[in-house]
């Protein structure tokens, strides 16, 4: 709202602006409905939810969430109109407009206000009664209100039409690059190299090989690095009975798992690399005189790193080898709570050093180091998700991953070329694709943008033409007041019928 109104406008609280009908709402839950289905609708807290067999309602009326409306996103709508008849529930505000003023003006204003200083709660924000009706609204002539609310009409639905083929071309979009990881790591992108070993007349090294390898590798590190504490300890081990402390990282049960393509095999992430988690974040760290920037879940996304705010954590400098990123390394967010923020995963890029990570990011350190691209893929595939979910998944009925968890993750694991072709494939085939997405997006961007622009020209009175002889707001707020007076004690009757039907 501006603080000079436009000609002819005033201002009112939403209380004196509308009839709450809100003691005639009926809650219904879906198990009654579903007995009493019927043609009319039934709505919520954000629109239709369900149908039932006869009404509450039979007029216009403007819908305003009272719980689980988007409160402070400025960009979803809070409030709509429905027309003829209706049932609604308790989690939508039931108003009724005064002398003939368009129920869509008001319905695009409310979209618009500012919520924060009238609604309470955290998880789920509830606007009660008393302080929605104390809700200042502008109220431009009768004549104006009209003029805008055909021009909002006629501007948002054609951006409303844009913007929904602009989804559809994201969810198509979203659609393809699932069904190319899909054929991607079920070995149906490229030829496998047990078929062009065939058709060469060679041999090739199966993954079985090459996981053997890896897991050769790995306790001879650690053989190593054994050795180099007994000597750092001024010891020399008198036979070989200290190997027997190794532990192998255990194997993914294959007993549900599907059939791999030939030279392909099962491997966990534990077996393809060091899972290890980050720093944790508390107020002690600050009185650290060595800080270094720290990665947190808010810069990882899926296949994505959002580095345009890197904050720095305080350390001690035996922490820095733990939790240090190299380029290359894997990120899994841990998330806690709602299955789609967890398992999220990228890989590191390099492009900040040194750098740390957060704790509740895991991260997945593979040798060779070409593995994590195929690890990556394997994770944002469709059944890389899948069995995200599955392990992430408990039964208090919250999502959480764990340095355990990530770790016993099964993944497909191709031979060393297959796993360079199929990423070199990947990479060619979806490029074009990430393009288009993000100039999809940018477009979303943009309308969402051009809609706050319009409403807010809209409410500035710079959207339509002023009309001098238009009847000042002031004359239609008095009409209101007298309609109001008048219709109180007939009113109530009625609500009174109606709420004993």
């Amino acid at each position: 709202m501006t603080a000079a109104l436009p000609n002819g406008w005033s201002t009112a609280c939403l209380g004196d602006l509308f009839d709450v009908l809100d003691h005639l709402r009926i809650p219904v839950n879906a198990a009654e409905r579903s007995a009493r289905r019927g043609d009319v609708p039934y709505f919520g807290a954000t629109g239709q939810v369900g149908w039932i067999d006869s009404h509450l309602f039979n007029e216009e009326l403007v819908l305003l969430g009272e719980d689980g409306a988007p409160f402070l996103d400025s960009n979803k709508p809070k409030a709509y109109v429905v027309r003829g008849r209706s049932w609604v529930n308790n989690h939508a505000h039931v108003l009724r407009a005064h002398s003939s003023t368009p129920s869509s003006f008001w319905k695009y204003q409310l979209d618009t206000v500012a919520y924060s200083p009238f609604v309470s709660g955290t998880t789920r924000l509830k606007l009660s009664q008393g302080p929605m009706r104390r809700i200042s609204l502008l109220v431009p002539p009768l004549e104006e209100q009209s003029r805008l609310a055909d021009a909002l009409d006629s501007y948002l639905t054609r951006l409303d039409d844009a913007v929904a083929s602009l989804e559809r071309a994201q969810a198509k979009l979203k659609a393809y690059r699932a069904s190319v990881l899909k054929a991607a790591v079920e070995g149906r992108l490229v030829p496998t190299e047990a078929s062009l070993a065939r058709a060469e007349k060679r041999d090739y090294e199966p993954a079985a090989a090459l996981l053997a390898g890896i897991l050769k590798e790995r306790r001879r590190r650690w053989e190593e690095a054994e050795l180099a504490k007994f000597m750092a300890a001024g010891k020399t081990p008198k036979d070989d009975r200290w190997k027997a402390k190794y532990q192998e990282p255990p194997p993914p049960d294959t007993s549900t798992l599907p059939e791999l393509p030939e030279g392909w095999c099962w491997a966990s992430v534990d077996q393809l690399g060091l899972v290890s988690g980050g720093l944790t974040q508390n107020v002690s760290r600050e009185r650290h005189k060595l800080k270094l920037p720290f990665l947190r879940v808010a810069n990882v996304y899926a296949n994505s790193l959002v580095l345009d705010e890197i904050k720095v954590i305080g350390v001690e400098p035996a922490e820095i080898e733990r939790a240090r990123l190299l380029a290359g390394d894997l990120l899994v967010v841990e998330g806690n709570g709602s299955v789609d923020q967890i398992g999220r995963v990228a890989l590191w890029d390099g492009s900040v050093e040194p750098i740390l990570h957060q704790n509740h990011l895991i991260k997945v350190r593979c040798e060779p180091r070409q593995l994590s691209s195929w690890l990556l893929a394997w994770l944002l595939s469709p059944a890389g998700r899948a069995a995200i979910e599955r392990v992430a998944s408990s039964t208090s009925g919250l999502h959480t991953l764990s340095i355990s968890k990530v770790g016993r993750l099964p993944v497909p694991l191709p031979p060393l070329g297959e796993q360079t072709r199929v990423s070199d494939e990947v990479d060619a085939t979806l490029s074009v694709g990430d393009d288009v997405v993000g100039g999809v997006s940018r477009d979303l961007r943009r309308c969402a943008r051009l809609r706050q622009s319009i409403l807010k020209w809209a409410f500035e009175g710079r959207l339509v033409d002023q009309d001098p002889s238009d009847e000042p707001a002031d004359k239609l707020l008095a009409r209101i007041r007298a309609e109001r007076i008048t219709a109180a004690p007939a009113t109530n009757r009625g609500r009174t019928a109606k709420g004993a039907a």
